[in-house]
């Protein structure tokens, strides 16, 4: 099953209904995953009841509208010549009764419908929302956002036409046109073999001006979904910002103009598509009644006829082409309705990477220790992509472990398994000798707290994202943990305090301000773990400080796995990883690194030299390039990793590190 972008999907701007030719990218999807009628019957099952009235509504104000006919023939006939204005008060009556009667059903139809049709579109809406945060973060790093959307918006919006116009339209349609049929009979057979007669020509004009239009509606959509993305990539806040920085916002400007140009010429084609068949069609329209009043007129057939009789059968005849051709059009809005089914199925059907544990081991928050272990992790995105490779790791309770290592060696793959944003390819990762897996997903949130670089608050006030944490948290509670967070002062000198608006994404505060923030979200839900994933990487030394300090408390007294990119802010560590290449070259603390002489303190002597850790070349150190090479004998390295084999809660670095 395909998870990624490439899936088929509608554009943003939707798809038109009525008449038109089958979407060949609907038969496609159709055909890769087929919908059970079954299937989507049960979604109707909880309105099977108001659903029924709807078609009986939809009956009763078809066969009640055809009796308007048979009245203006008893006005013209009877009434009228007759002089007989009793007959005619009761027949006006009657047709402003009828005129009454269907538009009351039709107000009635319309609300259960557009009823039934709002609550089947919420409950999927509803289940594939939950469906679709259950998914593991590899799911929408393959799945571009606007897919996400499409599906959640559009398809689900296209679903309801099934309900509240297809489904409708179709009993609406056959209940009009077998009516009117047998109403034209019953006024006269000549005259009806006539009008059938000249329907279809019109209804063949009709279709080709359909397809033509339906073309051209497509070319649209694909017109309004670049302008879509135009603006979505430049009048976000991050893209408005890179515009202005890199100097485009001219060439987006006449890019988005050029696109709005182009739709202007597909409105014009739109709007003159078919204008001659179209002007062809009325001209047949406007002689069917001539034709029929002709017809009329001649002896054979046509004696006997009243003038009323002709009216009302003109009148009935006018109104037969409607529901003809909203018949001729189901077919292809049944296709695309399933089409729009099955694209959502598709995601209702695939199964979460990171599932609900089957038998789940139940802990307590509030009393985990918090001892970690990696035992011989092995992880890779994909069977061709390993990752990480047999880490073996301990974090004893409450104690702090820095992992470090160039850009690309699997630190943030690393710390992604102890919250399961991932899971393991082989081996496992345990809290308190409890496999992750076994753990429930909600309680592992409240377990495992993580701050990382790249800090996400909604576009609400500030206390509506600390209480995404806690909802029932308190004011003073909240100004407690901005006070822990070093940013209290910050929010107390805002004019509206904790109601004020951070912003899209938190734009309208500082990088680290932004920083301090999500601590002091996550230290609302006060967790025994901690994953620091370089949340001051981004940072300048003055606010990297301040940031710091607030990391600090937050640390305190918990485990805490730390990503570090400075390696000045892990001295402190009780525990340090150096990661290459997805293995662990080496482990320890800050001075015994340094005095094996090995990968650590070759990053170090980089940095005090004023280069990054992410340009630091770990394979210029003699030792981790003879790991790497496979040139450096297990004892060798064992001997070298002999200085600090016997720290306290590492585990059994030396046999560990000559595995590699």
């Amino acid at each position: 099953m395909s998870h990624g972008p490439a899936l088929h999907g509608p554009g943003p701007g939707g798809r038109g209904h009525g008449p038109s030719r089958v979407d060949k990218a609907d038969v496609s999807q159709l055909k890769a995953h087929p919908v059970s009628l079954r299937r989507i019957g049960k979604l109707f099952v909880p309105y099977k009841g108001p659903l029924l009235l709807v078609v009986l509504l939809i009956s009763a104000s078809s066969l009640v509208s055809l009796f308007q006919p048979f009245l203006v023939r008893g006005i013209i006939d009877d009434a009228l010549p007759h002089q007989n204005v009793p007959l005619l008060t009761w027949l006006v009556i009657a047709m402003i009764g009828i005129a009454a009667i269907t538009s009351v059903i039709g107000v009635w139809q319309t609300w259960i419908s557009t009823r039934v049709g709002q609550s089947v579109m919420h409950d999927l809406r509803s289940k594939l929302f939950g469906h679709l945060q259950s998914q593991s973060m590899g799911f929408f790093t393959r799945t571009h956002g606007g897919e996400v959307q499409s599906r959640m918006t559009n398809d689900i919006n296209g679903m309801q036409n099934l309900v509240t116009n297809t489904a409708t339209s179709v009993a609406s349609n056959v209940t009009t046109a077998i009516g009117t049929m047998i109403a034209m009979l019953v006024l006269s057979p000549w005259l009806s073999l006539i009008s059938l007669l000249v329907i279809p020509p019109a209804v063949w004009v009709a279709r080709k001006v359909a397809f033509m239009r339906r073309d051209i509606t497509a070319k649209q959509q694909a017109q309004m979904a670049t302008l879509q993305n135009y603006v979505d990539e430049g009048l976000s806040v991050s893209g408005i910002r890179l515009a202005k920085t890199v100097g485009s916002t001219g060439r987006d400007s006449e890019r988005f103009t050029g696109a709005s140009r182009e739709l202007i010429e597909l409105e014009m084609q739109s709007q003159m598509a078919g204008r001659w068949r179209m002007a062809t069609m009325q001209i047949v329209f406007a002689a069917i009644p001539a034709v029929i009043y002709l017809a009329a007129g001649f002896p054979v057939g046509g004696a006997g006829l009243s003038i009323g009789t002709v009216v009302a059968f003109t009148a009935l005849q006018a109104n037969l082409f409607r529901p003809v051709m909203g018949l001729m059009s189901v077919g292809v809005q049944w296709i695309t309705a399933m089409a729009f089914f099955s694209r959502i199925f598709e995601w209702l059907d695939l199964v979460p990477e990171i599932k609900e544990p089957a038998n789940p081991v139940h802990l307590d928050p509030a009393t985990v220790r918090g001892e970690v272990r990696f035992e011989h992790v092995d992880f890779g995105y994909s069977e061709e992509a390993t990752v990480l490779h047999d880490v073996d790791l301990t974090i004893p309770a409450g104690t702090t472990t820095a992992i470090v290592g160039h850009t690309g060696s699997g630190k943030s793959t690393l710390a992604s398994l102890l919250p399961r944003l991932n899971d393991v390819s082989n081996g496992r990762v345990t809290i308190d000798g409890v496999d992750v897996r076994d753990i429930p997903l909600d309680t592992l949130s409240q377990i495992i707290g993580v701050v990382s670089q790249e800090t996400y608050l909604v576009h609400a006030s500030v206390r509506d994202n600390l209480l995404m944490a806690a909802p029932d948290a308190g004011d003073d509670v909240l100004w407690d943990a901005l006070e822990a967070a070093h940013i209290a002062g910050l929010v107390r000198d805002l004019p509206e305090g904790l109601d004020t608006m951070v912003g899209a994404r938190g734009h309208r505060f500082s990088g680290g301000e932004q920083q301090r923030l999500a601590i002091a979200r996550t230290l609302l839900r006060n967790p025994r773990v901690l994953v620091l994933d370089e949340a001051t990487s981004a940072l300048d030394n003055a606010t990297e400080a301040q940031v710091q300090a607030a990391l600090d408390h937050l640390a305190a007294t918990r485990t805490t796995l730390t990503i570090a990119h400075r390696l000045s802010t892990v001295e402190d560590a009780e525990q340090i990883v150096v990661l290459d290449g997805g293995r662990v070259l080496e482990r320890g603390s800050a001075p015994e690194l340094r005095a094996a002489g090995g990968a650590f303190a070759h990053l170090s002597a980089r940095q005090l030299d004023g280069e990054d850790l992410d340009d630091a070349d770990l394979d210029a150190d003699p030792i981790a390039a003879e790991i790497a090479d496979g040139t450096l004998e297990e004892r060798d390295f064992a001997r070298v990793q002999g200085a600090h084999a016997g720290h306290s809660g590492h585990g059994d670095r030396t046999s560990h590190a000559g595995q590699h």
